[in-house]
Order: structure tokens, then sequence, then C-alpha cells
């Protein structure tokens, strides 16, 4: 058996019985998870404070000790472990009362080593699977969707990405707004040896420094007004796979320290909880902004751009990649015709004109959002130069009062509209006369 790394499953044992605890324990480590054991409530607290744990087999008969007191600590202190109840015949009440009270299933005693190994397999999978879909929540396209491509300067660009990729460097990349980066950045977790693990971004012109540091590391129960109970922070959720820093360029400067130690150490305490932990997490970073500017001005740390930038991709913008229009703006329309239900087929041979002789300064948002404006109100087989509304006002572009759709489908096309002639998401919020929290929730909603 090789080394146990932590991510292939991270088990606490609680039993005040030493041959219990023995036995599970060997058997788990034999199958490769890594394991801590406890023989009290006060041991478990302690190891559970020491280390992030996925998965719990708890006794809850620990001598005195009530094991669903500590089962309500775990689900107010670690709500993301998943716990497995191991009770005799004679408490198999009990058990069905701890399953009420959060536990996810239960074992009953004496239990044979493939029994055991099977409910952690099987709970494991679960708590994986559940957060990969926290993770994909809101993005409804597959990492590398639209990054196929006939423009040599974008080929280039994408054969740099998956060189990188099975290596371990950080990577920022740069581009114009809406030309791709985040799907870039996911399709380089995709081709890297952390596949299998999460890819999490966080958006950060999204939150206040500190909202960010509780999103960013998470969070101990109290620290702060409203912490109701512990959260892992999405460096934890990231552990084994991938952190996504979207618009890095806005991450708040008192922040930025941290984010630097981070890097460097693979360290990081979360708010309200002195206990120093780690992560093996690869860093990816995106910017619309020049950097180096902003650290001449200040507003942005020099170390930390070093650390960032080991590898660097430029993205080029659509106008660049004149090659790749007609094909994407293919793609776009079958997508959203059977997403909406619409009749379009096909473009018009005057609307693929109007396509490829737009500058697109929106870039690939700009056109996707183009794209879905006209399979909403074209209600032929072809798409015609009118239902693209190129080169018409603002005020001829934006959704109308009386137009054949619902007035969800008008505030996702209306904020789409926004986010594409935006150059950051506060300006885009500024414009639609909302804060930027209430946008980010938005656009997760509508898959923005």
């Amino acid at each position: 058996m090789g080394p146990v790394t932590e991510n292939q499953g991270r088990i606490l044992l609680v039993d005040d019985e030493a041959a219990i605890l023995r036995t599970f324990r060997y058997c788990l480590e034999d199958t490769g998870y890594s394991v801590a054991t406890a023989n009290s409530s006060g041991q478990a607290e302690a190891a559970l404070a020491r280390q992030v744990f996925d998965l719990c087999f708890l006794d809850l008969r620990l001598g005195d000790e009530n094991g669903l007191d500590l089962l309500a600590y775990m689900r107010a202190n670690a709500p993301w472990m998943r716990v497995v109840i191991v009770t005799a015949h004679s408490a198999v009440d009990t058990a069905v009362d701890a399953i009420q009270a959060g536990a996810a299933d239960y074992l009953v005693k004496p239990c044979s080593p493939d029994q055991l190994r099977m409910a952690a397999a099987k709970q494991l999978e679960v708590g994986q699977l559940t957060a990969r879909l926290e993770v994909l929540e809101g993005e409804r396209q597959r990492a590398g969707d639209n990054l196929d491509s006939q423009s040599p300067a974008m080929m280039a660009v994408l054969e740099t990405a998956r060189q990188v990729a099975a290596t371990d460097a950080n990577i920022l990349i740069l581009g114009e707004s809406g030309t791709g980066k985040g799907e870039l950045a996911r399709a380089i977790h995709g081709w890297s040896k952390r596949a299998k693990q999460a890819c999490v971004t966080i958006s950060c012109p999204s939150l206040s420094a500190d909202l960010m540091e509780s999103e960013l590391f998470g969070h101990n129960r109290g620290a702060f007004t409203g912490a109701n109970e512990s959260t892992l922070g999405r460096v934890s959720q990231a552990d084994g796979g991938t952190l996504f820093l979207d618009e890095i360029g806005d991450f708040p400067l008192p922040l930025q320290p941290k984010l630097l130690r981070f890097i460097q150490d693979k360290e990081y305490e979360r708010v309200g909880d002195p206990v120093t932990r780690r992560a093996d997490v690869r860093i990816l970073a995106a910017t619309n902004l020049v950097l180096e500017e902003m650290v001449r001005e200040g507003r942005f740390r020099e170390d930390l751009l070093y650390r960032l930038n080991v590898i660097t991709l430029n993205l080029p913008p659509l106008r660049e990649r004149h090659d790749d229009i007609l094909g994407l703006a293919e793609r776009f329309l079958a997508r959203f015709v059977t997403d909406y239900g619409r009749p379009a087929r096909g473009f018009s041979q005057e609307a693929l004109e109007a396509l490829k002789g737009y500058r697109w300064p929106g870039n690939v948002r700009e056109l996707r959002n183009v794209i879905e404006r006209a399979s909403i109100i074209c209600n032929q087989e072809l798409v015609d130069v009118s239902h693209l509304g190129l080169g018409e006002s603002p005020a001829a572009n934006t959704p109308r009062v009386g137009d054949p759709m619902s007035l969800e489908e008008l505030e996702r096309a209306h904020i789409a509209g926004v986010l594409a002639v935006s150059g950051t998401l506060d300006q885009a919020a500024r414009t639609l006369g909302i804060d930027s929290s209430t946008l980010y929730r938005k656009r997760k909603l509508y898959g923005l």
C-alpha cells in the first residue's frame, strides 16, 4: 500500500472500546483511507478542531456520555461531515433517532470488514458527489465546450494551456471581458491530474474583505454575528483540486497578504479559529485588468502578482478570432433553441454576413447574449439580421415590454445584455440599480 493522501478520504472513528477502534482503523487504513480515532466526546471535539474529516463512524454509547449530544455538536461545527452511527442490535431505535437528527446511516455491531468498507465507500462517494454538485451549481456549460477553435492565435493559447495543465504551476489568465477566461480555467482543471477533484470558483468583486475571508477560508460557529454554524470555506472545498480566483484584480487589498501566505505555504486559518490548517490546492486566476499598473498605483501587491503569474495565458479577443465566429454562433443557437423550445434552426445569409462583419466589443460573452436574444424572439426557421440587433441603438437592443417572453426571460436577457457591455460586475450592478451581491446571486440563478 502506497502513502495515503488526505483526499482519498479522511475518516474519524469515535468509540470507547479500544478493540473496536483498533479493528476499524486497520481495516480502513488498509483500504487507503486516512484515519483518526477518539474514545470520548472531548477527544472527538479536539480532533475536529485540528482537522477536516469527510466521514465519522460514531458509537452512540460512549461510556457515561450520550453520543446524540456529540452528533448535535458535529452537525453544528462540521455540517459537511457525514456521520454513520455504529450501534448494537438493542439500540437500533436510538440509531433511528440519530438518523432523524442528521446522521447519514447506521451500522449494527458486530459488522464485517466488508460491511465497514462498503459503508465508508458509499458515504464518501455521496459526499464527493454532493460537493461537486454544489461547485457546479449554476455552471450550465461543460468545461471547454466553446474552446474548439480554428483561429491560430487561440489554438496557440490552447496548446500552451494543455501543456501546463499537467503541472501544478499557478496560472494567470489575461484577456478582455467576455473572452472566456473562466471557461479556459475550468478546461485546464479538466485536463489536469486533479480533474477528479473539485474545481472551486470564487468571484473576487462580489464580496467585501470580511466576507471574502469567510468565503475563502471558512469560519467557526459564532465567529461573527449571523455565523450560526461553522463553514468549510472554498479553500477546503478545493483541497486536492483547483481554486479559480475570478477577476483577481478586484481581490480586496487588505486580504491579499493572507492569500499570498496561503499560496506560498498552503496554510490558513478560519475566521474565529486559531488552528492552522493546510490544503493542497492548485491556483488559477483571471483578470481583464492590467495588474502591473495596479502594482505601481499601490492597489495590488507585487509579491502576490509574482506568485500568481508563474504561467501567463493571454486570450485573444473575438475580433482576432474571425474564423471562430460562425462556429460559436451555431453552437450557441443549437443550445438556446433547445433550452427555450424555439423554432430557429439556422441563420440567413444576411445574418451570417452581419455576424462576420461585427467587431464584437463584448467578445464571446456578447456573441452568446446576442444569439440567446435572437433565439428567443425569432419565430421562424432562420434567424435574420433583424433578430440580431447588431448596430442598433442600445434602446432598440433592450428587451421591450410586450415581447413574447416571461418576466424571468426578460430579466435574464436584460442582465445578460448589461453584463456583455460592462467592464466589471460593480459597473453592471450600478447600471442595473442593484448591489453587486444581488447581481452575483442572479448570475448564479440564470447561469450567466
